[in-house]
């Protein structure tokens, strides 16, 4: 009695070969459900309307999607969900109450710029929630910096803790920052809220720990630097990791697993590269924040982090 020899297929794929136990559309969706504790304290803190900021981001940037999608003759991959949740991210960078239609505006922004003009999911080198923020920042200053004082805070200034300290020398406990009852945008200003999305992301393995923690190391490490020199001038480190965007953007948008690097000596690399331009902006520019300049300039060098510290092939010679 024979059995025939199974057929095997040969399959030649380029680099790079990364394996998960999630597959894109699973892991897209995980992200989104990791959404879910920011923007339920963006509810709480800034009212229902924060809905439909959420709503308009989404939807302008998905339509944004199909549309090119349909122009190029491109099959529409809208299922994947990366269209959600780069509408999710602008729109929980966004100051509460924002104009419906920059909310818009910065949504085809995002998509059409910041991702399809590079070839779409997998080929932009810039974030592209942050490239919608960028453009607005640019185009709409007065109206990305107007806040809102939250539902429950006695506070009688709008100022978020870092334009308060940058502006007014004013240093905003670390308490209201970690619960979120501060000035700030949707998705900044509650620390525990991040926290817990972040770690269900760290857990579940679709972020890499590796880019959050090095931000966080570093940012302590350049935030002690200059609070040692000057402990009435500075703040403590622990204020630059709660305060402003820092952990949101750490946990959610240097993770992206297109824009961030591949190996993990990398990924070091890029998180103190980013801690390191969020201090410095911070202490001695002209803006209270850093984080989206910092991640966008790094996801600039993520192709010569890969190249430099990719491992070393068996048996190469140089």
């Amino acid at each position: 009695m024979t059995t025939a020899n199974p057929t095997y297929r040969l399959e030649l794929t380029s680099s790079p070969h990364v394996h998960s136990r999630w597959s894109t559309r699973q892991a897209m969706w995980l992200v989104i459900l990791s959404l879910l504790p920011p923007l339920a304290a963006a509810l709480v803190f800034y009212g229902i309307y924060q809905l439909l900021v959420i709503f308009v981001s989404v939807i302008f940037c998905v339509g944004t999607e199909v549309l090119i999608k349909l122009i190029r003759k491109r099959e529409i991959t809208v299922k994947d969900g990366s269209a959600v949740i780069t509408g999710l991210l602008l729109a929980l960078t966004l100051p509460p109450n924002f104009s419906l239609i920059f909310t818009a505006i910065g949504g085809i922004f995002a998509i059409a710029i910041g991702k399809e003009i590079f070839g779409g999911l997998g080929y932009n080198i810039f974030n592209p929630a942050l490239v919608g923020r960028a453009f607005l920042q640019a185009a709409f200053p007065v109206a990305m910096t107007t806040w809102t004082i939250p539902n429950f805070s006695d506070a009688v200034s709008k100022a978020t803790p870092l334009s308060s300290l940058k502006f007014d020398g004013i240093l905003t406990a670390l308490e209201p920052m970690f619960v979120g009852n501060i000035g700030g945008s949707l998705g900044e200003t509650s620390a525990f809220a991040v926290l817990i999305g972040g770690l269900f992301l760290l857990v579940l393995g679709v972020a890499n720990w590796r880019i959050p923690l090095s931000m966080f190391f570093g940012v302590l490490v350049f935030g002690s630097i200059f609070w040692f020199i000057n402990p009435v001038k500075y703040p403590t480190p622990f204020f630059h990791l709660f305060a402003g965007s820092f952990m949101f953007g750490a946990f959610f948008m240097a993770t992206d697993w297109v824009t961030s690097p591949l190996t993990g000596k990398g990924m070091w690399i890029f998180g103190l590269g980013i801690s390191l331009v969020v201090v410095v902006i911070r202490i001695f520019g002209g803006l209270p924040e850093g984080v989206m300049y910092g991640i966008l300039l790094m996801n600039a060098f993520v192709p010569i982090i890969n190249r430099y510290t990719k491992p070393k092939v068996f048996g190469e010679i140089k």
